[in-house]
């Protein structure tokens, strides 16, 4: 295989139901399961209409895509890798330019950023967190950072945060004022759901 090769996804449901995605080599990126994206959506149905997400992590963007599909107002990304990001936009390009920012960089120094434009919207938000492995070279405090990325959300920018992890790792009840509603395992990859705890 190339190294610079690329695989397909789809879009499932929604107005852009059916227009293909690409999703780049593996080693540039670990693209979210088709199973797993289905059942993401199916736990947020139709809570997403008019509703803000952000992809913090972007990678093809197939999760943001989707939400955008689904409804969503405007959608954001963050992608590090510079050869993922013009797949990002490619794929943006496919759908509705005008209502998706997508961020070039790394996702712990421009969530700051990105999460002050949310707030600025007063829309409610959705976040999707999908770290890569912390098995992955270089990325042993990856998801120490990304629950202090979780901290720093205010529960009243945001409806419901997802984490996409390894199933290994021990996800804690609780992060800032957020509380675990319910974890969902896809072999090796488990999602799991925090809202607000003043929802629950």
């Amino acid at each position: 295989m190339k190294k610079n090769a690329t695989h397909k996804t789809k879009i499932i449901a929604g107005i852009y139901k059916g227009i293909m995605l690409d999703i780049p080599n593996i080693d540039t990126t670990r693209a979210s399961k088709a199973i797993l994206k289905e059942s993401i959506f199916n736990t947020l149905q139709f809570k997403i209409i008019d509703k803000l997400f952000f992809e913090v992590f972007g990678g093809s963007g197939s999760v943001g895509l989707e939400a955008l599909s689904r409804g969503a107002s405007k959608v954001f990304f963050i992608e590090k890798n510079p050869q993922t990001y013009k797949i990002l936009q490619s794929n943006i390009d496919k759908l509705n330019p005008l209502q998706c920012n997508a961020y070039l960089g790394d996702s712990f120094k421009l969530f700051e950023r990105v999460y002050s434009e949310l707030k600025s919207l007063n829309k409610k938000s959705y976040i999707y967190l999908d770290p890569p492995f912390s098995i992955r070279e270089g990325m042993d405090d990856i998801y120490d950072k990304t629950m202090e990325l979780i901290e720093s959300i205010e529960p009243d920018v945001c409806d419901m945060i997802m984490v996409e992890h390894m199933s290994s790792l021990k996800i804690p009840k609780s992060i800032g004022e957020y509380k675990l509603l319910r974890s969902k395992k896809f072999g090796r990859t488990t999602i799991s759901y925090y809202e607000p705890k003043e929802n629950i």
